[in-house]
Parts: C-alpha cells; sequence; structure tokens
C-alpha cells in the first residue's frame, strides 16, 4: 500500500478518535483538503482507502472487486447487524438469502406496510389532541415498531412496544459511539435477538402459529442452499433485520418534518402533488438530511482503477453522505430542492442513501421501496391530516455525530384533526 504513490495518504497515527469526532464529514473534509476522490488513511489499526462519487461506486459495488466478509468490524456486528447476518456475506449464499428478503419486502408489501401506518397515525389523532406536546420522533419509532410486527406476524404486546421501539433505536445509534451509548446498544441488541430467538422456536415446534408469507414464517422455515434451516439464532438476527431497519424510517420521518418546516413553500406544493411530486420531495430528504455516513467492503483480489492499486484485503469505505453532496453530481448539493429529481435518470450509482448498484443482486438495501412507501403515509398524513404548531426548541443535528437527528426529536403542539 506504501508504494501506492498516486493515493493521498493522511499521515494521522490513527484516525479512529477523529471519525468519531467528525462523523458524517470524516471522509468530505479529507476529500477537500487532498483535492481527491480517494485517499489512505490508518483506521482502527489497519491502512484504510476512503472513496467518493459515482465512478467510485460503480467499482465498490461490483463484486467481482469486493467482498463483505471481514468488512464490518466487530463492534457494528454486536449493534447494528448481528454476527454473521446478511450484511457479510457474498456470492451464492448472500443471493439466495437476498432473494429471501426481496420476496419479503415486494411493492406490495411495501403497499402493506404503508396503509398499517396510515391507519396508526389516524388512530393517533385523538391521543395527540389530548397531549400537551408530541415528540415525533418517539411517536414516530413506537407506531413503526407497533405496524412492522404486526405485518411480520411477530407477536407484541402493547406493553411491550415502546421498549422494543427503543431497543431496535438503540442498535441503529450505538454503531458510531463508544462507551454507554455503545453498550446500550449491545444490550439492546441481545435482549432482541434473545426475544425474537424464542419466538422462532415457538413456530418451529407448533407452540405459535405463524402465517405463511409472513416474514416470521419464512425466516423461521427458510432454507440456505445446502437446503439446511438457519439456527434459531441466525434466524432471529435475520428477522431482526427486517424489522430494525423498518423501525429506523423514524430517522426518515423526523427528518422529513423538519423539511416540511424549514421549507414551507415546499409543504405548500405537497397538499396538491402527484405521486411523483411526493416522491421528489422524499427523495430530496434522503439526499440532503445525514442517515447513513458510508460503507465498507474488502478488496477480493489485487486491482488497479484509475491509475490506483488496490490491494487484496484492504478495507475500503465508499462515501455515502460525500457521494449524495458531489457538486459534480447535484447543482448546489447543500441547497434543499426536490426539483433536483425531476431530471434525475434513476442511476443506481449516483444517489445512494441505501447503499448503491441492484438490490436484488449486490448489497443495495432491499427496503428502500419500504422506507418511500412509509414516508409518504406520513408525509401525506402531516400535511393534509393534521395542523400543529411548532414551539421554540432546539432542531438543530450534529454532523458530528453518527447517526444524527435533530435535538429536540420534533415538538409539535395543538394538534387537531384538519
Amino acid at each position: 500500500m506504501a508504494e501506492n504513490q498516486e493515493i493521498p495518504q493522511d499521515q494521522t497515527l490513527d484516525n479512529s478518535v477523529n471519525l468519531l469526532k467528525e462523523g458524517f464529514l470524516f471522509i468530505p473534509n479529507r476529500m477537500d483538503r487532498y483535492n481527491t476522490d480517494i485517499f489512505e488513511a490508518n483506521l482502527l489499526g489497519q491502512k484504510v482507502l476512503c472513496m467518493r462519487g459515482k465512478e467510485a461506486a460503480k467499482v465498490f459495488y461490483d463484486s467481482e472487486k469486493f467482498t463483505r466478509k471481514g468488512a464490518a468490524p466487530k463492534r457494528v456486528q454486536q449493534t447494528l447487524f448481528g454476527k454473521n447476518a446478511i450484511q457479510t456475506l457474498d456470492g451464492e449464499i448472500h443471493l439466495h438469502r437476498k432473494l429471501l428478503f426481496m420476496s419479503l419486502l415486494t411493492p406490495s408489501h411495501q403497499q402493506q406496510l404503508a396503509k398499517l401506518i396510515s391507519e396508526q397515525l389516524e388512530n393517533a389523532i385523538e391521543r395527540w389532541e389530548n397531549m400537551k406536546k408530541v415528540v415525533l420522533f418517539n411517536e414516530a419509532k413506537n407506531i413503526l415498531c407497533r405496524v412492522v410486527c404486526k405485518w411480520a406476524g411477530v407477536p407484541l404486546a402493547e406493553s411491550e412496544v415502546a421498549e422494543r421501539a427503543d431497543d431496535f433505536i438503540s442498535m441503529i445509534y450505538a454503531f458510531g459511539t463508544i462507551g454507554p451509548e455503545h453498550w446500550k446498544g449491545r444490550v439492546a441488541r441481545n435482549r432482541a435477538e434473545g426475544w425474537i430467538r424464542g419466538i422462532v422456536e415457538d413456530v418451529r415446534s407448533g407452540n405459535l402459529s405463524a402465517e405463511k408469507g409472513t416474514a416470521l414464517y419464512e425466516m423461521a422455515f427458510y432454507k440456505k442452499p445446502d437446503g439446511n434451516q438457519l439456527n434459531t439464532q441466525m434466524a432471529a438476527i435475520e428477522l431482526i433485520n427486517i424489522l430494525r431497519p423498518i423501525v429506523a424510517n423514524a430517522t426518515y420521518i423526523t427528518f422529513a418534518a423538519l423539511a416540511l418546516h424549514q421549507y414551507a413553500d415546499e409543504k405548500e406544493k405537497l397538499q396538491s402533488a402527484s405521486d411523483s411530486e411526493l416522491e421528489m420531495f422524499i427523495h430530496e430528504v434522503r439526499r440532503y438530511y445525514p442517515f447513513g455516513p458510508f460503507v465498507g467492503a474488502r478488496v477480493r483480489e489485487n486491482f488497479s482503477w484509475n491509475n490506483c492499486h488496490f490491494e487484496e484485503g484492504t478495507l475500503v469505505l465508499l462515501d455515502m453522505y460525500g457521494t449524495n453532496h458531489d457538486s459534480r453530481l447535484w447543482d448546489k448539493p447543500n441547497d434543499f430542492n426536490p426539483s433536483r429529481f425531476s431530471e434525475w435518470n434513476g442511476s443506481l450509482f449516483d444517489f445512494i442513501p441505501h447503499g448503491g448498484g441492484d438490490p436484488a443482486k449486490g448489497h443495495r438495501c432491499p427496503g428502500e421501496g419500504v422506507t418511500v412507501e412509509v414516508m409518504k403515509a406520513t408525509i401525506d398524513f402531516l400535511v393534509n391530516k393534521i395542523e400543529f404548531d411548532i414551539p421554540n426548541q432546539d432542531l438543530n443535528y450534529s454532523l458530528d455525530e453518527m447517526p444524527t437527528l435533530p435535538k429536540s426529536g420534533f415538538i409539535m403542539t395543538n394538534i387537531h384533526r384538519k
């Protein structure tokens, strides 16, 4: 690696602390400093290549050049993904399991989830009208947890909803932290895995019935390419990888509400927007606001690209946030402008909040369509179904934190039905 003189090298002994301090801007800061789209840094005791941009994403999502095996640090597996989950697989095993995920997240499933979300939001209005204040993030995560468990066939008592939702959120918000917050995420992961593992065991033993076609049934009885079922631990981990990302949409919902507040003219347009105009707004929320900072993979075998040598085994980070704010791809990328998507060609490698490439064949998140449909239902509700006040509060969010969120969680008061 040291012989690769074409790649700028950040000379800091280890940038792990700087990564945690700078968060989403760690890679963009150095891209700007070195005037490059790729640089070498020391992270977690190893040499790492960081890259950004459309062309970089095309290479990064080439399964012949990169592997996910060994890319996700143990601390991320112990909180966000679960050990040996689908995000860490490659080849036939990954594609086989990815087809399972894709079969559970089809457009019809997306519509089912959106319909359930709309019903839950409608049901919440009377309760919200009687509350002094509503913190949208908290309400959204509980509603999403309740809905996704019902949709997936996972039994969930109403008394459990808040705790299970908090555990899913803790897994997500622990991956970029150290200390108590990280350990909170580990505890949440262990608790959730134990809960779901018990449910899978009950389904397999016949003590609990599960409807065929639900995520619970299909995950419990899924067979690997060798014909064997997943062990109950692995089945629990992968079922959580269906549930957790959908609950994570509470973050996108909160940022969407912030956008409606910050850009009142866009909110007014949405009162009579077409489906395509609503999608443009949603895409811009996902592009503009921070969600996933970067994604990692390891070089499968030596290759050269763009006059740079990639050595087998090297960890490479693709800058998702930086690519979504790349001025060569997006005019005035730091402006919020949904109309930019009226001319977007649907490229799989320039707009990558859920990763790049074909989700059926690679590592792009199969739940992207769910996110869009859930956001459609929620934005329609916020714009057309209720009226509310937004009191003084701290709506700032920090790009130093991974993930991040408006500090107040978006507080609404004086809510009433339109």
